[in-house]
């Protein structure tokens, strides 16, 4: 059965566009209510485009566009799930897999690295006197949206934060005061070797503000490409430790406790129930890769570990006592 009680159901804000005159738009997009099963949220857009393209006629003429403080408005009688859960990442350290996992049951709906989302989050940084709660109540707003129910199947919700939206924590959780935060993360060595072999946007100086790592930019304009990848690894475990002492709805989760523990862990600390057959689909695709999944996953680190992530590895060695701690 698929849900049609409001003309925006199925429809998403994807895209902030700023004009001339200081307007900023929202560009929006039909989903034709397509299941979110890509690994990254960016490969549902690009699929959801070719649906747009097949199903309109004359898609050259129509501009699908709206100012975005509609946003706030058009959501307020939406049909639509709350998140049930955050799931923060350092990078390389599972999160893809977590959230295909949980994407298998047809009652989550699993919201993986949304653009959107960082964009409002990070709408302060690109234009100068953006009002912070004013982009707060928008992305409470975009989330509704992007949770809604599209089949009437869905009961849950969980967001796959990008790795730096850590830093947006206490936006966040203001928003979402009595939902678990889980926070995943690895030993910084196998996400630095991860990185080195193929980066990612965070471990590049300047695609992502420095100041939002709290990285000062003149500093980090004299750091090579590696110094400046261990400076946010330090930064990502700092803030874990933070976060974890004194946030009781946050549950620290290591890589290497393996896949299938860490789903369990978070099905119990969100409240949610994985039937057997769920579980028996989950363990046959744990075996493949995150983002090939008709690839059989191998990892090898074989890169030496440079004296630079002893900090790193300092600061992994807190956490990991604060998660033992916890159990």
């Amino acid at each position: 059965m698929i849900i049609s009680e409001n003309p925006l159901q199925s429809w998403l804000p994807y895209k902030i566009n700023y004009t001339d005159n200081n307007q900023i738009l929202c560009n929006w997009l039909n989903t034709f209510n397509k299941p979110f099963t890509e690994p990254f949220f960016d490969e549902t857009l690009v699929e959801c485009k070719a649906l747009f393209r097949q199903n309109t006629v004359n898609v050259s003429n129509i501009a699908c566009s709206s100012n975005l403080i509609l946003l706030e408005d058009w959501a307020q009688h939406l049909n639509y799930v709350n998140p049930t859960a955050f799931i923060f990442h350092i990078s390389r350290c599972g999160s893809t897999l977590v959230s295909q996992l949980l994407g298998m049951d047809k009652q989550n709906i699993v919201l993986a690295e949304v653009p959107f989302f960082d964009e409002l989050l990070r709408l302060p940084y690109k234009m100068d006197g953006s009002d912070k709660i004013k982009t707060n109540l928008l992305l409470k707003a975009a989330i509704k949206f992007y949770g809604q129910k599209r089949t009437g199947n869905e009961k849950h919700l969980f967001i796959k934060t990008d790795s730096w939206h850590i830093f947006f924590y206490e936006q966040l959780r203001k928003l979402y005061p009595d939902t678990p935060f889980i926070l995943l993360y690895r030993s910084p060595g196998e996400v630095y070797n991860s990185h080195i072999k193929q980066r990612g946007m965070q471990a590049v100086p300047g695609l992502i503000e420095p100041q939002l790592f709290g990285l000062d930019v003149k500093q980090v304009e004299k750091m090579t490409q590696d110094v400046y990848l261990s400076k946010v690894l330090e930064r990502y475990l700092t803030r874990y430790l933070e976060i974890a002492n004194k946030d009781k709805l946050s549950l620290l989760l290591n890589y290497n406790e393996g896949i299938m523990p860490i789903i369990e862990k978070i099905a119990i600390f969100s409240n949610i129930t994985i039937t057997d057959a769920n579980r028996l689909e989950m363990q046959h695709r744990s075996s493949f890769h995150s983002k090939r999944p008709n690839q059989i996953f191998s990892e090898v680190n074989t890169t030496t570990i440079p004296y630079h992530l002893q900090t790193a590895f300092n600061l992994y060695d807190l956490v990991e006592k604060r998660r033992i701690a916890m159990l």
